[in-house]
């Protein structure tokens, strides 16, 4: 513990100093008039219990001096101070199947409403980035603790093309590495040895499951896991689906779970379903992200002053029960 104003301390040790020598010298001119009128101890109550009843009021209001003067000297402490902090990447799938309208009004306008809560819940602590993957993946706003960025760049998502799950894995862990990233059979980019730990950093996946093209989405889990990034993915849609128009074109759509699960767990992270709007919303709220610690200096001003306050009201409260008035 370190104080803002040491001085105050000296001047709190002699100002308490003084004040307990004049109680006592008080106490004790006291005494010597009480037996100089010939009132001895016991007409005076001088028992164990009277004494400790009548200086235990005084004893508490001294007691409270040095620390509320320790108090105006300013108290600071560093402590390790827990909270929510590091990268987000949310990762919405926009290809057609997110315009079906199972979820009201579509998966992906109440994928971006919920994500949109999401961002807007987070500390500034919290660096959120959007990647948009049809059958690429693009990153459409860079992690930043601009919030108001990066839910102008989810708003701005439109659904087209397929899926490539597994694309957008790659590409956000470049966004978060600073690398290049492709799975080894692609013949280029980083390796797990190579793209560093990174354990406070998560890929949030708005997707109805339905991959139809790209690099294996397993194999990409797997090199997120290895960096120690975890994945929470979130399935939009229902098991009954809807059907949506493709040039020209009726398909059918249904949520598929399987694959999101398994990219999940092999990161160590959380699936989570939601079936409509409301419960995406809420799904939203149980996302899992990092907790990490910081040393912070605490001024400790205020408990001080609050042990102050206790000791100067309990030595009022006694006082006036046994003497009838505050001491």
């Amino acid at each position: 513990m370190t104080f803002r104003y040491p001085v105050v301390l000296v001047a709190a040790v002699l100002i308490t100093a003084v004040a307990i020598a004049g109680y006592v010298a008080l106490q004790r001119r006291r005494t010597a008039a009480l037996a100089a009128a010939g009132f001895g101890a016991a007409t005076n109550g001088g028992t164990r219990r009277a004494a400790l009843r009548r200086h235990l009021p005084y004893a508490l209001l001294l007691a409270a001096l040095p620390i509320l003067l320790a108090g105006i000297a300013r108290p600071q402490a560093d402590l390790v101070v827990p909270r929510v902090a590091g990268t987000v990447l949310l990762a919405f799938d926009v290809s057609n199947s997110m315009s079906a309208t199972d979820v009201a009004p579509t998966r992906l306008a109440a994928a971006q409403a919920a994500a949109i809560g999401f961002v807007e819940e987070q500390p500034d602590s919290v660096d959120v980035g959007v990647l948009a993957f049809g059958e690429q993946a693009l990153l459409t706003q860079a992690p930043t603790d601009d919030h108001a960025a990066a839910v102008a760049a989810i708003g701005r998502l439109s659904a087209s093309g397929g899926t490539a799950l597994g694309q957008a894995i790659l590409v956000a862990l470049g966004t978060i590495t600073g690398k290049p990233v492709s799975l080894p059979a692609d013949g280029a980019g980083a390796t797990t040895e190579d793209l560093g730990y990174w354990p406070s950093a998560t890929i949030v996946v708005f997707s109805d499951g339905q991959q139809t093209g790209g690099p294996d989405a397993e194999e990409a889990a797997g090199l997120a896991a290895a960096a120690g990034i975890r994945i929470q993915t979130v399935g939009v849609g229902t098991a009954a689906g809807a059907t949506v128009e493709v040039d020209g074109y009726q398909l059918g759509t249904a949520l598929d779970e399987a694959l999101l699960i398994t990219v999940a767990q092999t990161t160590g992270g959380t699936h989570h379903q939601a079936g409509d709007a409301a419960a995406l919303a809420d799904t939203t709220r149980s996302i899992d992200l990092r907790l990490t610690t910081r040393k912070e200096s605490v001024e400790l001003t205020a408990p001080f002053a609050g042990a102050a306050l206790l000791l100067l009201t309990l030595g009022g409260l006694l006082g006036i029960r046994s003497h009838g008035r505050i001491v």
